[in-house]
């Protein structure tokens, strides 16, 4: 049997997702969630799309991420073109999911030190 040591020992990981919260290792957030193996930035006051989209990207592009997660809630639903235009311009990968698939994925990558950020929506 292979043993691999575990990388994700002190990066920010979701632990749980559901009822309005977000458990991200031993915190309990609300509202929306920026996200980074590093960082973690709580915006308790946004509780819709349109509020989360038009915070200053600055902050995001700040954590020079690689791949930019947009989870929008229990259904996926897409911001304006603009939105999502400002990382492709960038050359940062931008995808949008529901929230709960952005939380798995986010997992997944932030476990293979893939520079993620994960915008969320509670």
């Amino acid at each position: 049997m292979r043993f691999t040591q575990d990388l994700s020992a002190g990066i920010n990981l979701i632990r749980a997702y559901g009822n309005g919260e977000l458990r991200v290792n031993e915190g309990v957030y609300r509202g929306a969630v920026i996200l980074s193996a590093s960082t973690l930035i709580a915006e308790a006051n946004i509780q819709n799309l349109d509020a989360l989209v038009a915070l200053d990207v600055s902050r995001t592009l700040a954590l020079e991420p690689e791949m930019v997660l947009l989870g929008t809630g229990e259904r996926q639903v897409f911001p304006a073109p603009a939105f999502g235009a400002q990382f492709l311009r960038a050359g940062i990968g931008f995808e949008v999911m529901d929230t709960s698939a952005a939380c798995r994925t986010y997992n997944v990558l932030a476990g293979e030190q893939r520079r993620v950020v994960a915008m969320l929506l509670l």
